[in-house]
């Protein structure tokens, strides 16, 4: 087992090391056991990993691949820029327009959700400063794109 080396955020691909389609014995391999692990709503399985400040969701219907990843992490990176802490329009204006095109905002109570379909990425932010990263898998002719292929 080994840890993360960086908490670099690979959109359509996964964060680091961890790839979409991985299972649990792959991820434990990687990380070890999770600090919390419950099943959602939906009788996804969720892992908790605390130090890294991840949580990983293994869908129940995609025979519990790894599908989402939420990283509040403040060593994450995009492109090599840090994001958790920084305001979302510094980070977007950085961004390659020909890879992050359009963007969807939602504002609830004062959090604001930025959300790029193609690349299934969001930012979540609060005091105009992100506090974290969700990206997931990503999805083409009702399937899941598994990175992973082990």
């Amino acid at each position: 087992m080994f840890k993360i080396k960086n908490m670099n955020i690979n959109p359509k691909n996964g964060v680091d090391e961890l790839l979409f389609g991985m299972k649990q014995n792959h991820v434990e391999h990687l990380l070890g056991i999770p600090n919390k692990k419950f099943k959602d709503e939906d009788q996804n399985i969720i892992y908790m990993y605390n130090e890294q400040k991840l949580r990983l969701t293994f869908y129940e219907d995609e025979a519990f691949r790894l599908g989402y990843i939420v990283v509040s992490n403040s060593d994450a990176t995009l492109f090599d820029k840090k994001l958790i802490g920084r305001s979302v329009k510094e980070v977007i204006e950085e961004l390659p327009v020909t890879v992050f095109k359009t963007w969807e905002t939602a504002d609830e109570d004062g959090i604001e959700t930025v959300f790029n379909e193609d690349n299934w990425l969001i930012f979540i932010s609060e005091f105009d400063t992100i506090t974290k990263i969700e990206v997931g898998a990503l999805i083409e002719n009702d399937e899941f794109v598994w990175k992973f292929k082990g």
